[in-house]
């Protein structure tokens, strides 16, 4: 029974079955070939319903799909052929692998949009913040992970990353920011407005962070995510702090890197502040 199996366990049973592998046979340890790892997957946990195929497959309005044969002997995984990001497919995959592992005793059918599969919260709450954080570990495990970003905080090193680990660029940004010590917040826009942002823990304890999912937030005009003759930034460009956080102190600034999540089809904003900075409004002028 697989009632007890969580997210960090099922990822580090398979990292650690992909690692001696790699050790023992010399192979590239990444990307992660998940479909040969979905096949395999009943197999390492001594279970007798395998996902048998994994295809790609016409479904609008979804990500990708689980789903079993009429006796539940065996499991097809689907994602959208309309995907054209290998990365966001390499996540989608490991993302219904995710609940296949995790919550296949508890429904039958899973069918996952963007949202579910890029899902941003913290906790494990729900079965796609779960899913989600299995397909992140799984794919981008943590030591190695940090490892590579060791003295790093901006879209170079990132970038780098999403190209190790064969994953989308929001993805890796995500995974970074729900581990690092570092004040970043990334905010992801379209049109001048922005369609969600993510802090890290460090950022938003000072008050570094935006509630895009309940009300419309533009992109403040000075900023260089508004600034339509820059494209790119991978490194950063030093603005006062006040320009995204009106609440932050004369002289405070920041880093800003801008790159387009072409996957997406969205402008990334990454804010990087000094280590300890606070941008919330000071007590004495609060209502």
């Amino acid at each position: 029974m697989n009632n007890a199996l969580t997210s960090a366990k099922a990822a580090y049973k398979l990292t650690h079955i992909l690692d001696l592998y790699s050790q023992v046979h010399g192979t590239r340890r990444f990307p992660v070939d998940v479909v040969e790892l979905a096949k395999d997957a009943a197999n390492q946990f001594g279970w007798s319903d395998p996902i048998t195929q994994v295809e790609a497959a016409d479904i609008k309005g979804f990500e990708g799909a689980l789903f079993p044969n009429d006796d539940k002997s065996a499991w097809c995984l689907l994602y959208n052929n309309a995907m054209k990001s290998p990365g966001r497919i390499r996540f989608t995959q490991a993302h219904e692998l995710g609940h296949y592992l995790l919550h296949r005793q508890q429904q039958a059918i899973f069918q996952c949009g963007e949202d579910d599969v890029v899902n941003r919260e913290e906790s494990e709450i729900s079965t796609e913040a779960q899913a989600d954080s299995f397909a992140a570990a799984l794919l981008m495990p943590r030591n190695d992970f940090m490892a590579q970003m060791d003295g790093c905080a901006d879209f170079e090193g990132l970038s780098a990353c999403a190209e190790r680990y064969g994953v989308s660029l929001t993805a890796a940004t995500l995974r970074w920011l729900k581990h690092t010590d570092r004040q970043a917040v990334l905010v992801v826009h379209r049109d001048g407005y922005m369609n969600w942002a993510f802090s890290s823990q460090a950022a938003a304890r000072n008050g570094a962070f935006f509630p895009s999912r309940r009300q419309l937030m533009a992109i403040p005009e000075k900023s260089l995510a508004a600034d339509e003759s820059v494209s790119l930034d991978r490194s950063g460009t030093e603005i006062a702090a006040s320009t995204w956080f009106p609440h932050a102190r004369d002289g405070l600034s920041l880093q800003e890197m801008k790159i387009a999540a072409n996957e997406y089809d969205t402008v990334m904003t990454l804010l990087l502040l000094p280590r300890g900075a606070s941008v919330w409004q000071p007590w004495e002028n609060q209502d």
